[in-house]
């Protein structure tokens, strides 16, 4: 959780107005450079054919709808990745090969598909199931053209037939970008806001299959999902007020996790799955707690007058914690090591909220208004810190207010809540590339606090 949502929820922070000292670093071109190099490869998009899969089987009625379903999802899945430069249908051969005794190498590689990989395969559909054959192709490559061959067969619908191609989408960025896997298997879990409660909620990385997890009747926010995606720790009000609860994925029920004195928001798991921190104001001014991950083991790591909140663990080392303290005024981010030692302020000035770390730890997304005060300009947008440097970079301009960044496993892409209307009642869920490009709409309305899945 942060500051913006505990004020209004349980009315524990009140904060002055301060004068805000800006970060010396401009947000200017020389600025975004900085951080497509930082968090690139620092080599081109590759530029890749995805062919329409050719279609087998064609007397069964569920074989056309089921392969444009996977044509759609597979072309999706690869144009989202965000390393390559997807070439249009058409200026691909009209021919579709099934297999690699089909495909004329010279046509794709040469003008105007210019392709330097080709996915291609066969789909088919019989007795209740469907069989995939993929391939990838090195264009250039006319004597060992062969990079990736994968067959699946499942079970015949449309769900099967998107998740098929989220696998085959996998593999090929897994072979093409770096042995970094892919996102398209990953799920983002949110709060979904109606009837005047707040409920969890989980939908597949690009916006699909969004169905309810909790059916609490109540309010239940700031869901993060265990790095095994097994369990959900969430914070929810109940007869004690807001309290750490965990909801078994396995079990599809909430199970045990002990209640404690005070407001207690905002978990967050450590990279290993065996503790989990969070805010409580069990002790009187909200402070970083950490707890194992059944609740035993319970203590404090920070102890300053201001509240603390919003912890998440550095999930490359596991031995940091970045969160938000009103320690000195209005909330800054900071980090220190999980003993609570190494406390280091990482902002100066301005209204900071909702930490998240960057997969390989480099890196720390939070939202910013950096000129917050009475007729300030600007407003709240997500940016990006390197954590080495403390320098920044500005992702969203000018869309309404921003908030909960959350890193996806690959390091590529970020989500977060965006409020258009400046009314909760408006605030849906956006992804984008890791620069701030890229920029996709996943839900409609009424959604918040998004957590992107580990793996």
């Amino acid at each position: 959780m942060n500051f913006r949502s505990e004020r209004p929820l349980t009315h524990l922070i009140r904060f002055t107005f301060a004068a805000a000292i800006m970060l010396s670093l401009p947000v200017g071109l020389h600025a975004q450079d900085w951080f497509k190099t930082e968090t690139s490869s620092g080599v081109s998009n590759i530029r890749l054919a995805v062919a329409d899969f050719k279609g087998v089987s064609a007397t069964d009625p569920q074989t056309l709808p089921l392969k444009h379903t996977f044509d759609t999802t597979l072309y999706n899945d690869l144009s989202n990745a965000g390393i390559f430069d997807l070439i249009s249908k058409s200026m691909l051969p009209q021919a579709s090969p099934g297999a690699p005794a089909e495909i004329n190498l010279a046509q794709w590689g040469g003008a105007p598909a210019s392709a330097a990989m080709v996915a291609f395969g066969a789909f088919g559909s019989s007795g209740g199931r469907i069989t995939v054959n993929g391939f990838l192709f090195d264009a250039k490559n006319t004597q060992f053209p062969q990079v990736l061959a994968k067959q699946y067969n499942e079970q015949a619908s449309d769900d099967m037939a998107r998740q098929v191609a989220h696998r085959f989408a996998d593999e090929i960025i897994f072979r093409l970008g770096g042995g970094v896997p892919g996102i398209a298997e990953t799920k983002i879990y949110y709060v979904k806001i109606g009837g005047g409660n707040k409920e969890i909620w989980a939908m597949d990385y690009d916006g699909a299959n969004q169905h309810a997890i909790t059916h609490l009747g109540t309010v239940s926010i700031s869901p993060r999902i265990s790095p095994d995606n097994s369990r959900i720790a969430f914070s929810s009000l109940g007869r004690d007020g807001f309290q750490i609860r965990m909801y078994s994925l396995l079990l599809n029920r909430p199970v045990s996790f002990p209640s404690a004195g005070g407001t207690n928001l905002s978990p967050a798991w450590s990279p290993n799955g065996r503790d989990i921190a969070f805010s409580s104001s069990r002790s009187g001014d909200p402070e970083i707690w950490i707890a194992d991950s059944n609740g035993g083991s319970v203590h404090r790591v920070t102890s300053f007058r201001g509240p603390d909140v919003s912890p998440v663990f550095n999930p490359k080392t596991g031995s940091q914690i970045a969160w938000i303290s009103g320690r000195t005024g209005l909330p800054q981010l900071y980090i220190m090591d999980t003993d609570g030692s190494g406390v280091s302020r990482m902002t100066d000035g301005g209204y900071a909220t909702s930490p998240s770390w960057s997969p390989n730890g480099q890196f720390i997304a939070f939202a910013w208004d950096r000129k917050y005060g009475p007729g300030a300009p600007g407003g709240q947008d997500i940016y990006v810190m390197e954590v080495a440097t403390k320098r920044w970079i500005q992702l969203t301009h000018d869309i309404g207010r921003c908030d909960f960044p959350s890193w996806s496993p690959d390091g590529r892409h970020i989500v977060f809540a965006n409020t258009p209307g400046g009314r909760s009642s408006s605030t849906r869920i956006v992804s984008m590339l890791a620069d701030g490009t890229g920029r996709k709409t996943l839900t409609e309305a009424g959604a918040d606090m998004p957590n992107w899945s580990w793996k």
